[in-house]
């Protein structure tokens, strides 16, 4: 019975390891949401001589995929993408985090590009504003430029067919006097 003792000491430490490891939900709470997209002026990864900022896309739902050539996860989730920018009526801009102009622009070029544009973060600075701690991370911006979601870790087919999409269309819905209100704080 004592030769068990250590053995079992040493399951239940592996257990308590793996379950303090295990992901969590996807979905985790930022202090984002709720509040104003951070603002930011970068240049667009195909076309450095232009700029976008999150007033340019006032007025229309859109969504923020932070991605990386150099992250494993982008690719498992780049064919989701791919097919979100296909069939869904919500833009999806990128932001290329932390990544080499040439390195990203290649990526695209090899996968697919399912982005209405993607923007330039070469150093993280606007990854960093918005809480981003590794990619990819995605944010769903409504019409008024608030931040209504963030999805840590690679879109699945499962959360882009019940929650994402679905979020996408009720915001997309949203009644103009709603929208009306909710600016006014009425």
């Amino acid at each position: 019975m004592r030769r068990f003792v250590p053995a079992a000491i040493f399951i239940a430490f592996l257990l308590l390891l793996a379950l303090g490891l295990a992901p969590r939900s996807r979905d985790l709470p930022s202090s984002l949401i709720g509040k104003s997209a951070p603002a930011f002026s970068l240049p667009l990864l195909d076309a450095p001589q232009q700029t976008l900022t999150p007033a340019d896309l006032r007025g229309r739902v859109w969504v923020l995929n932070v991605w990386a050539s150099w992250c494993g996860a982008c690719r498992e989730e780049h064919p989701i993408l791919m097919q979100l920018s296909r069939t869904a009526r919500t833009p999806i801009y990128g932001l290329d985090y932390k990544d080499g102009r040439e390195d990203a622009s290649a990526w695209l070029t090899r996968h697919g590009n399912p982005y209405r544009s993607s923007l330039f973060d070469a150093d993280g600075r606007v990854g960093i504003d918005y809480g981003v701690y590794g990619v990819p991370e995605t944010f769903v911006i409504d019409r008024r430029g608030v931040v209504r979601h963030k999805h840590v870790g690679p879109l699945t087919e499962e959360f882009v067919r019940n929650k994402l999409l679905p979020m996408l269309v009720a915001l997309e819905n949203e009644p103009q006097a709603a929208r009306a209100n909710s600016e006014t704080g009425g």
